[in-house]
Formats: C-alpha cells, sequence, structure tokens
C-alpha cells in the first residue's frame, strides 16, 4: 500500500509540475492481477483499482491500518469500470457489470474479485474511509443512483450527477460516491467550481480515448494549479483546493467524497471573478 501524507496549502504553492503529479495524482490502477491501493492521510480515505484477470484476488489487511482484516473498522465503495465481474463478500457472490457499485458495510472479512471472462476484465475502482458502525451492503446500478441534472450546452458543462452512496439511496457512515456523466459536446465538470472545507474528494477520469487528456484544476482559488491526467487515473483534491476540469474531448469521472459531513450541496461557491 502507497501511502500519501497530507501536505500544506502554503506549501503547495511553490510546487513544481513534477511534485504536483507526485503528491496529488494516482496511476497504474488497473493492472492484471494486481490490487493497487494509495492510502492519504487526508482523511484516511483509500483508493484504489483491481484488475482480476486469470486469478481470483483477495483484499488483504496491512500493517498500515492496524487491523486483522480490511474492513475490520472501514467501509467500502466500489464501482466497476470495465467487463463484468464478480465481488465475493464473506461468501456471497455480486456480479457487478459495467457501472455497477457496491457499498460494503464495516465488518465484512473476506472480500475477493474475479472477472467473469479473463479476455475481458473487469476494472473495480474503489473508495474506503474509515467507519464507527455496521450498514447492510447495497449493490447499486447505474439505474437505482440518485441523479441530478446540471449545466447547459451553452456553458460546455451539461451533465447528469449519479449519486451511488449518497443519504438518498443507502446508509453509510462518511463516504459518499457517484459518478458524473456529461453530455456530447459538454466538456467542462465542477465549473463554476467551488471548496468544501469540510470534506475531501477523490476524482477518478475514465470512459476517453487513448490520447484524450483532462486538465484538472486544483489549488486555492487564488492560487490555482493544473495536472493533465489521461485514461483511468485519479487525483486527490484536499479539502482546501477546488476540484474542477475541462477534457480535450468526451469523458466520464467518479467522485468520492469522505469527511465532517455527507451533505452534497455543502460547497463554498467560488465566483468566477475571484479566481486566479
Amino acid at each position: 500500500m502507497e501511502i500519501r501524507y497530507a501536505s500544506s496549502n502554503k506549501d503547495a504553492k511553490a510546487y513544481d509540475t513534477t511534485r504536483l503529479r507526485e503528491e496529488y495524482l494516482i496511476q497504474d490502477l488497473f493492472t492484471p492481477n494486481n490490487i493497487k491501493l494509495v492510502y492519504s492521510h487526508y482523511d484516511r480515505i483509500i483508493v484504489g483499482g483491481v484488475c482480476p484477470t486469470t486469478e481470483e484476488i483477495k483484499l488483504e489487511g496491512s500493517k498500515e491500518l492496524g487491523s486483522n482484516f480490511f474492513l475490520e473498522r472501514r467501509e467500502m465503495g466500489i464501482i466497476n469500470v470495465g467487463e463484468a465481474g464478480v465481488v465475493t463478500l464473506d461468501g456471497e457472490e455480486y456480479t457487478l457489470n459495467n457501472k455497477d457499485a457496491i457499498y460494503i458495510g464495516m465488518g465484512i472479512e473476506k472480500v475477493t474479485f474475479k472477472s467473469l471472462n479473463p479476455e475481458k476484465p473487469a476494472k473495480f475502482y474503489l473508495n474506503s474511509a474509515p467507519a464507527h458502525h455496521k450498514y447492510p451492503t447495497v449493490k447499486i446500478g447505474l439505474e437505482d443512483a440518485r441523479k441530478v441534472k446540471l449545466g447547459s450546452i451553452e456553458t460546455s458543462n451539461k451533465r447528469t450527477i449519479n449519486q451511488y452512496i449518497h443519504p438518498d439511496v443507502c446508509q453509510s457512515c462518511q463516504l459518499v460516491m457517484g459518478m458524473t456523466m456529461l453530455e456530447d459536446g459538454s466538456v467542462w465538470n465542477s465549473m463554476p467550481c467551488h471548496t468544501h472545507d469540510r470534506r475531501m474528494e477523490v476524482y477518478f477520469y475514465f470512459d476517453m480515448e487513448e490520447d484524450t487528456r483532462i486538465f484538472h484544476l486544483m489549488g486555492e482559488p487564488t492560487e490555482t494549479r493544473h495536472i493533465v491526467m489521461k485514461k483511468e487515473e485519479a487525483v486527490i483534491s484536499p479539502s482546501w483546493s477546488i476540484h474542477s476540469g475541462v477534457g480535450t474531448a468526451s469523458y466520464t469521472f467518479i467522485w468520492g467524497m469522505v469527511g465532517e459531513n455527507q451533505t452534497f450541496t455543502d460547497m463554498d461557491h467560488i465566483a468566477m471573478k475571484d479566481l486566479r
């Protein structure tokens, strides 16, 4: 498990491109028959990717968690961005097709992942957060997600926010997770932008062509920076940072939040005139 320590907003002002990418960008999430896990000290979220091909892969505990098994004191959300696969939880199987999600409550001891077709593997993207209470496991399809439509074609940001792990859909301790799908011709996300000092966030970009790039905007509103991202990469957004972006072509992204509350609309909006 890779560890990323929290960085100060004052220090981040001086980061060059290489340092920004080292601190916040998460790459190589889906390598065959492997689990990639990144533990961020921002609200202790874990971001990961699992791509089983010829093997069934088990999610193990680790020294970094100080627990006997991964979900002993944690909850987790998974969204499959690949082909059909199976997540097995203490012996019970859940089949996830593309864009299906599952919320897994604290206390599940054995978690394994497999693909139904090794030649067309599943790609399980996961977020995990510390938990204080056990809530039921819930499988959530795209059709089950709470839908919020925002933006317009005129501002190139017409989109549907699909809220998977959200108080109106299923119970969780602190994890909130969903997927935003942009309509044809729209390339901007989360603009006008905002911060929320009560929660940190992670964005994961996918459903892109190989040569499509995302210019992900971050930093304090008066000290903005950007990270150029490609397909199936994630980026950590500290609570002091904006999180917005624009693509060279169409894309979809998954957002995951943990922190002080689960109020999706609890945002501090930034006026366009105040961006620097």
